[in-house]
């Protein structure tokens, strides 16, 4: 089955059952029943290169702006305002918010660069939800057959590997829907508020200065934080200033599509 995103044709495979609303230039398409999977960005080593086939899509993803902070990456006064107002949090105001990316990045060393496509490699990533659709769906190993895995929010894998598998590079969360990673899984934090960093603040702190060894949330140098111009970027671009502000999940879909040369989201 084919759908069409402007002069792009997208293939839906019927693998499971999920629900999914995706506007992309103004134009609303419910996914439901179905796995939404394609192939990204021009000079990869995948099968096809989307990039190359279709200039509308090429055009819409280097549209992106740097998707994670850093200290070369902060926000413009446009990016901060619209993002203030995401969680009617009015009293934030910009000076506050550098000066808690100053002492943030104090503590971490945020990684900033998702790397381009190269000639002699094909990027994969899955991208899997916190919902009951994939129980009994035995697609585990397909899952950890990608490069990539990105969980959001909790996710569990416990129990149901054969089902979600086992593999776990990169997990999206915040404070509301927070979980303790392993060592070597990435945080991809996405913040909405000023005191989001001061939580993470907080606990990467533990431990420290003589105080309880406590297991931290994330390993502080895996730690990738969204930026909020790229959270802008996709609610004005791929759902067209529709609702508030995007979810989480349509937020880690729209950033595979930047980071992977070929995305499931299952």
């Amino acid at each position: 089955m084919y759908f069409k995103w402007g002069r792009f044709r997208v293939r839906i495979f019927p693998l499971l059952s999920i629900t999914a609303i995706v506007l992309v230039s103004n134009l609303l398409w419910s996914f439901s029943g179905y796995t939404f999977c394609h192939r990204e960005p021009s000079l990869c080593g995948c099968q096809k290169c989307l990039r190359d086939s279709d200039p509308w899509f090429n055009d819409i993803i280097s549209e992106a702006p740097e998707p994670f902070l850093s200290q070369k990456h902060i926000p413009s006064e446009e990016d901060f305002l619209w993002w203030k107002n995401l969680q009617g949090a009015r009293l934030q105001n910009l000076t506050l918010y550098n000066k808690t990316l100053e002492r943030l990045f104090q503590t971490i060393t945020p990684m900033a660069d998702v790397g381009e496509p190269r000639p002699d490699h094909c990027r994969s990533c899955a991208v899997v939800g916190n919902s009951g659709n994939l129980r009994g769906s035995h697609y585990g190993p397909l899952i950890d057959f990608h490069d990539i895995v990105i969980r959001i929010n909790r996710g569990r894998t416990k129990g149901y590997e054969t089902d979600v598998g086992t593999k776990t590079t990169h997990h999206v969360m915040y404070p509301e829907s927070s979980a303790r990673l392993d060592n070597t899984t990435h945080l991809l934090f996405f913040p909405f508020k000023t005191h989001d960093f001061l939580w993470l603040m907080k606990d990467l702190n533990r431990g420290e200065n003589g105080a309880p060894n406590l297991q931290k949330i994330a390993n502080k140098d895996l730690i990738l934080i969204l930026h909020p111009a790229f959270m802008k970027y996709v609610h004005q671009v791929w759902l067209g200033k529709k609702g508030a502000y995007p979810s989480t999940g349509f937020l880690a879909v729209v950033l595979s599509l930047v980071m992977c040369d070929e995305v499931c989201s299952l």
